[in-house]
């Protein structure tokens, strides 16, 4: 895999998975918090513990892929706090869309 597809796919799942919380009312698309819930029962809370497992994993894939292309540089915590902020910035479109929305009260 070439180094530019490669870093355009980590950057293009941290988008998708960065979303994914606030698209979704199932824990990691999977898991039903309660069965008699109402649709909108998933609280903040539970969409920022998905929002940091996410960044791990998405973390993760990109050291994978990194890996397989080369070298794997050392990152110190200026890296992981800019990855971080960049994970957050990357999910306003989802946030966006599930709490700032106008919402039609008239259907």
């Amino acid at each position: 895999m070439d180094i530019s597809l490669a870093s355009w796919f980590v950057v293009i799942l941290a988008f998708a998975a960065a979303n994914f919380p606030f698209l979704t009312e199932r824990l990691f698309g999977i898991i039903a918090l309660s069965p008699k819930a109402a649709p909108t029962d998933k609280s903040m809370w539970w969409r920022l513990l998905e929002l940091l497992v996410l960044y791990f994993v998405v973390g993760f894939a990109g050291r994978l892929i990194e890996g397989r292309t080369g070298d794997v540089f050392t990152q110190t915590w200026e890296f992981y706090a800019i990855a971080a902020v960049a994970f957050i910035v990357l999910a306003y479109p989802g946030f966006a869309y599930r709490y700032l929305r106008k919402r039609n009260s008239s259907i």
